[in-house]
């Protein structure tokens, strides 16, 4: 009985195709968003973890000379 539940639902083949085509376009827009994105902005963002929580003067012009 559970096998034929999702046969009996019309139009129920189009869902697999739909995800498949959402994963597709995320995937695709993933890939140009990191293509077209700048070195010193992807560097950027990776050293924000390595920040302290409360920038002072002192680490702003540190960071500005590791950029």
């Amino acid at each position: 009985m559970d096998k034929n539940v999702l046969q009996s639902i019309a139009g129920v083949g189009i869902y697999p195709v739909i995800s498949l085509v959402i994963f597709g376009l995320f995937f695709l827009g993933l890939l140009v968003f990191v293509l077209l994105s700048s070195r010193q902005h992807l560097h950027a963002m990776s050293q924000m973890p390595l920040l302290d929580d409360e920038p002072t003067l002192q680490s702003n012009l540190n960071h500005d000379v590791i950029c």
